[in-house]
């Protein structure tokens, strides 16, 4: 039997969850949204929906506002993640713009009932959508304060039984420092739930990655800002690094 990754990686995706930081959105600005960093990443979407695969989308933001920052300086934490949530529905709404512009049919959740602007999360119609061959965002994180947007996309994609998820960052993979203190920072090819939490090493917080681990979703980290790589890594092509029960550390 060969490596995880030769056994995960040699054909396409058909359901997958995409998670997108609200850092991500803002590219080089120092806040706010990006609107050609946005229409780059829809069109790559577009591209992936395009082939029929079944595509989800959480989106952070963190480009807009930080619930854990704005505790640290003093506001109260539950309202903090709350506002959170609310800037993560502006960063969807923006980017269902961008793909409907491009034609891509697309549907907007949100845990936070707001049904002037988009659907309540309910977990049967967003699978159907799916079916459907639409795009689904899903915003305001999970609903709940205390909880981080990588969290939700762990829990959205047990939910509707995505193979995969990945997130788009602004490293190439995981590293076991920081790559952009550290030049001598080493970058896993693959790692296990278990190396990742042991070693606390910055994939996604320890929540998502036990939901991971306890529905064996694969997870896999790669560089946002290089072109096409959405597509490399739905295609199964090898990009960045990825976290999975049956990987080597590598």
């Amino acid at each position: 039997m060969g490596t995880y990754q030769q056994v995960l990686r040699h054909k396409p995706y058909q359901r997958v969850l995409l998670k997108l930081s609200g850092e991500a959105l803002m590219g080089d600005l120092g806040y706010g949204i990006d609107p050609e960093v946005v229409s780059g990443i829809a069109q790559e979407v577009a591209e992936v929906a395009a082939t029929g695969v079944e595509m989800a989308i959480v989106v952070g933001g963190g480009n807009i506002f930080r619930g854990v920052k704005a505790a640290s300086a003093g506001m109260e934490r539950a309202t903090a993640d709350y506002v959170g949530m609310l800037a993560t529905v502006m960063n969807a709404i923006t980017l269902q713009d961008s793909l409907e512009q491009l034609g891509v049919p697309t549907r907007l959740q949100t845990a936070i009932a707001m049904q002037e602007v988009a659907e309540p999360y309910i977990r049967r119609r967003a699978i159907r959508h799916l079916e459907k061959k639409r795009v689904v965002i899903f915003g305001a994180g999970s609903g709940n304060p205390f909880f981080t947007t990588d969290t939700t996309a762990a829990l959205r994609g047990a939910e509707i039984n995505a193979e995969v998820i990945f997130k788009g960052t602004k490293v190439d993979g995981v590293y076991d420092s920081d790559p952009h203190v550290n030049p001598d920072a080493r970058r896993y090819q693959s790692l296990t739930y278990a190396h990742v939490l042991t070693k606390e090493l910055k994939v996604m917080d320890s929540t998502a990655i036990a939901l991971c681990k306890e529905n064996n979703i694969p997870i896999i980290v790669f560089n946002l800002s290089v072109p096409r790589n959405i597509r490399r890594a739905v295609n199964g092509e090898e990009v960045g690094t990825i976290v999975g029960g049956l990987c080597e550390i590598r």
